[in-house]
Formats: C-alpha cells, sequence, structure tokens
C-alpha cells in the first residue's frame, strides 16, 4: 500500500460497496439486502449439552464481526441466534441419540438442568469475547415445538414428506436443486445411508420429527404422528419463521454444517414458501490443534477458562480469531495465544497514548477498503500496526468498531483480575455463600437475584465449571 496522508479530516468518506463471499453461489458477491437498510441475520448457536470449546466459539466472534461490520455500514441489524436443547442427534444424518439426553444419562442429571447451567457458561464467555449479547435475540428448540409441528405439518400437507416407523421424513426427491449449496454430492456415501434405515425412500432423507417408541425419553411432545422430537434441522427453519419471516438475508454457521444441515433446512423452508429462504450464506472455517479439529470426541478441546487460568485476557482469544480469515482454518497453539495477548496489550497501551484529534479519513478509506473485501480482518490489523505510531484515538477507536478488542473504551481490555473468595469483603463472601446454596438447591430465580446483588456492589461472577469466580467490574 502506498503512502498516504494522516492529517484529521473531519469529512467522513463514503465507505465502499460490501462484498461477502456467497456459500451459495461460491463467488464473492456485493452484499445487497431483501430491504435497503435493514439487515436479518440468522447464526446458528450451541448444542447446550457441554461447554463450547474455542472452536465452537468462533463463529459467534464471527457473527458479531459482522453484526459490527453491517451497524458501521448504517444498517439495522435484526439477529437471531439460536440455542439447541433438543433433537441434535449424534449423527448429523439423523442417526444415533439425542445429545442432550444422551449427557442427562450420563451425568445422572435432568436434560433441563444440564441445558441451562451449559446455556450460562456460553452466554458468559460470550460476554468474555466481548459480543453485544443484549442485541441478539436467543431463541431455545423447547420454546418453539408448536412452531416445529406445524412446519412439519404443512410439509407433509404439501406432499414433501412421509412417515415410517420411527418417524416423519423430508423425501429430498421432491425438492428439486436438494443438494445446491456446496454443491452436495447426492452420489456420496448412499449404502451406509441406506443401511441405517433401510425404510427411508433416499439416503439423504431426513428427519422432521423423530418417534420415542418404546424407548421411554425425558423430552418428548404428543405430535399428530406420535409422541416424540422434532429433527434437528427442522428447529432452525421454525424459529427463523417465527422471528424474521420466511426469507433473510444472512445464515452464518460452521463449513461442517454446509453438505447436511443448511441444505436441509433450504429444502424443508422453500419447500413450504415457494421462496428463496437465505441470499447470503457464510460459513467460517474450523479451528485445529496440531493439524486436527478441536473436537470433544478426539479429547483435543480448550477452553476460554483455561485462556483465563493462564492470566491470558479473554478478549486475546478473539483478537487471535481476527488475525485469520474466517474462511480459513486455524491452528491453535499457546504461543499463538500468548502473542494475541501480549498484542492486545500493546494495542490498548498505543491507544492510551495516541494523539487526540478526529478521524484520519485516508487511512480510513484503506481499512474500509479491507474490510468490505469479505471481512478481511488480517489485513485490517496488519494496516493498523503497519502505521500504529501515525494514527489518533479517534482514528483507533473507528477500527475498534470492527475489531470489538474494547481498548477504546467499550469494555476495558486489560486482564480479568480474579479475587479469592477470602480476600473479598466479608458482605460478599456471605452472598457469594448463599447464591452457590441456591445454585446446588436449583433455585435459579434466588440464584439470579443474588448475583445481581453482588453486581451491585462492584463485582463480576464468572460461573465456570471449576465453580465461580469474582471479579472487580
Amino acid at each position: 500500500m502506498g503512502l498516504f496522508s494522516f492529517s484529521s479530516q473531519p469529512t467522513k468518506s463514503p465507505l465502499p460497496k460490501l462484498r461477502v463471499r456467497n456459500t451459495l453461489s461460491g463467488e464473492i458477491e456485493e452484499f445487497k439486502p431483501l430491504s435497503p437498510r435493514e439487515v436479518k441475520m440468522y447464526n446458528c448457536g450451541p448444542t447446550v449439552y457441554d461447554r463450547q470449546h474455542i472452536g465452537n466459539l468462533r463463529p459467534y466472534v464471527f457473527a458479531d464481526t459482522l453484526r459490527r461490520v453491517l451497524e458501521v455500514w448504517d444498517y439495522r441489524v435484526k439477529q437471531v441466534v439460536n440455542i439447541t436443547d433438543v433433537g441434535h442427534l449424534t449423527s448429523d444424518a439423523d442417526e444415533g441419540e439425542d445429545k442432550m439426553e444422551a449427557s442427562a444419562r450420563k451425568q445422572k442429571r435432568s436434560a433441563q438442568e444440564i441445558a441451562r447451567e451449559v446455556t450460562e457458561w456460553w452466554l458468559g464467555d460470550l460476554d468474555e469475547l466481548g459480543i453485544h449479547r443484549e442485541k441478539i435475540i436467543f431463541t431455545r428448540a423447547t420454546d418453539y415445538i408448536e412452531e416445529q409441528i406445524a412446519l412439519a405439518k404443512a410439509l407433509e400437507e404439501k406432499g414433501y414428506a412421509y412417515k415410517i416407523k420411527d418417524g416423519l421424513y423430508f423425501d429430498t426427491s421432491r425438492f428439486r436443486g436438494y443438494g445446491k449449496l456446496g454443491g452436495l454430492n447426492l452420489d456420496g456415501p448412499k449404502e451406509a445411508r441406506v443401511k441405517e434405515n433401510p425404510e427411508k425412500k433416499n439416503p439423504h432423507d431426513f428427519a422432521l420429527w423423530k418417534l420415542s417408541g418404546r424407548k421411554k425419553r425425558e423430552q418428548e411432545w404428543d405430535s399428530p404422528w406420535g409422541v416424540g422430537f422434532p429433527g434437528w434441522h427442522l428447529e432452525c427453519t421454525a424459529m427463523i419463521f417465527k422471528e424474521l419471516g420466511r426469507q433473510i438475508d444472512i445464515h452464518t454457521g460452521g463449513v461442517d454444517h454446509v453438505s447436511i444441515h443448511h441444505n436441509n433446512e433450504i429444502a424443508q423452508a422453500e419447500a413450504v414458501s415457494g421462496r428463496q429462504y437465505v441470499r447470503y450464506w457464510l460459513h467460517n472455517e474450523f479451528i485445529t490443534i496440531e493439524g486436527k479439529k478441536v473436537s470433544k470426541s478426539l479429547g483435543n478441546t480448550v477452553y476460554l477458562s483455561q485462556l483465563i487460568d493462564r492470566g491470558l485476557s479473554p478478549l486475546a482469544l478473539r483478537y487471535w480469531y481476527l488475525t485469520g480469515h474466517y474462511r480459513s482454518p486455524m491452528n491453535f497453539t499457546w504461543e499463538a495465544l500468548e502473542g494475541a495477548d501480549q498484542a492486545l496489550t500493546r494495542l490498548g497501551r498505543a491507544y492510551l497514548e495516541a494523539p487526540e484529534g478526529t478521524s484520519q479519513a485516508e487511512f480510513l478509506k484503506h481499512f474500509y477498503a479491507a474490510v468490505a473485501n469479505d471481512l478481511d480482518t488480517p489485513k485490517c490489523l496488519a494496516l493498523v500496526w503497519e502505521h500504529i505510531k501515525k494514527l489518533n484515538k479517534a482514528t483507533l477507536a473507528e477500527t475498534d468498531k470492527i475489531f470489538g478488542l474494547g481498548f477504546a473504551g467499550e469494555r476495558p481490555s486489560a486482564k480479568l483480575a480474579i479475587i479469592k473468595e477470602s480476600e473479598l469483603p466479608e458482605g460478599v463472601q456471605k452472598l457469594l455463600a448463599e447464591r452457590e446454596e441456591a445454585r446446588v438447591a436449583k433455585d435459579f430465580e434466588k440464584a439470579d437475584t443474588l448475583r445481581a446483588e453482588i453486581e451491585a456492589l462492584g463485582f463480576v461472577i464468572k460461573d465456570t465449571p471449576e465453580g465461580p469466580k469474582i471479579s472487580k467490574s
């Protein structure tokens, strides 16, 4: 990049056209929402049977970054993130056991209790990562059972569904263009999938409603087809229809959702509505450790709480994500995270030492050009570091509207200072003990009230699997 002026200029340059890579077309396209200034966006959320690791958390930082970009581009964003608390089987292809039921059996606890606890951990992680969750509509699958049954019934009435012994299935042969997202190979592992359920008409047919059969489940509901539970794919479409309408602008998720989950969403949604379901599909890549995808099944998971235990800022993880393009795989190492933590500290110091002034339009012109090019955050960071000594506070603050690192005052980027319980004021210790008693007794309403009292005294509680951690707010 050539040299440019760093003088403070009060007039803001017009923003470039925003372009994103659409998985549906496989091309980078200019972003044109359905409504001129409003964007409807849906992000696939967690299945809350277990804690979310650093691989699981990447999609939420990406979605938050995308939202920030859209807001800088002056769009009003209506964002929905789902919480899957029923129906996600151990195989995305509708085979195996429900993950929530399996976790409940293993832990000898109720699925509802596990879902609430894991959701609380996850929401706490979002807070630590600087994600604006107050701007998000969170939807739980179990709160939309009626909508899911209605959607499955509509598909059956239109001739897109058929019932077999274990449930109601979507007939993919009836939907023209099935598998168009990502160019799904319909001649893939056909034989294996037919063997798993020989009653299916087609190997890629998927469950809309699974029947409980003789096996008693904790989570099951009456339906026109019998007692059972909704299929995982059905929930996302039902919640989108309810909260955002039958057409939306953006749907995000991990690349592992492309072949099955998101193609199934498209099929059931467009079969009912007769219209394009999503205009822009955006997918982030995996996080790996030593070349292998971070996965609970592989036992190579790393959690945000482990970063904090090492004295690293949780925002160092956000910074590290931003150093890689969202469509590029990233290999995790502790050295890389420590480097990100140091860079975050230097960036915060640079902001504090930067001179006052109005934003530097010429620099921001180049910065926003990188943002507009499919959210090229690595280039954005490179631009900032290349010119860090010449940038003023106002300009750095503008960049942090995209980065969300908090160095410009949105939230402090200093490391979380964990306080030992014995060092707390006696009154706070007492409230903390009462809250733990309430949590053990599953009196979550009382626990929430006590949390609010503790926070009103100037402390922040972070619930972790190792117990609550408390710091000054």
